[in-house]
């Protein structure tokens, strides 16, 4: 399956945040500093998801995630948490990787096989390894992209 997902270098970033909130803020910030995105109105569909639920994904993995007219295909933001923060996933393990994703309003399905992609991704445990162990963005980075071109081919 390709799964099209848009990311650039400048989008991955480390972060230090103290609550699930700051954590959402800061990849909205990212997603208008990186991709020209209006970070209020991002921040507002990652809230409005969240209060569905928890993206609390487990294993120390959130993947906050909303749909937005602003985007024409699924796009991803990444921070690795200087320190673990409780996000509410259904294992309690707290997240120290945060996959964000928007996604085009009218993209079902391609959001949700977005979404699989992801959780696929930090569901095979040499991959979580390899995001957790990477030491900065650049490596991080690395890490998805490579995994991303292995699944489109």
């Amino acid at each position: 399956m390709d799964v099209n997902i848009a990311i650039v270098p400048d989008a991955v970033a480390l972060a230090r945040a103290e609550t699930a909130r700051e954590i959402l803020e800061q990849l909205a910030d990212l997603y208008g500093t990186v991709y020209g995105l209006d970070a209020v109105a991002v921040l507002d569909g990652l809230e409005q998801r969240e209060t569905l639920g928890s993206t609390g994904f487990g294993r120390g993995v959130a993947i906050p995630h909303c749909r937005s007219a602003q985007v024409t295909r699924p796009t991803m933001a990444m921070l690795k948490l200087e320190r673990p923060v409780g996000f509410k996933s259904a294992d309690a393990i707290p997240v120290n990787l945060v996959f964000g994703l928007v996604s085009p309003e009218n993209a079902g399905a391609t959001h949700l096989h977005a979404l699989a992609a992801i959780s696929r991704m930090v569901r095979d445990e040499a991959m979580l390894g390899a995001l957790t162990e990477s030491p900065d963005a650049e490596a991080l980075y690395a890490v998805l992209t490579n995994q991303f071109l292995r699944d489109a081919a």
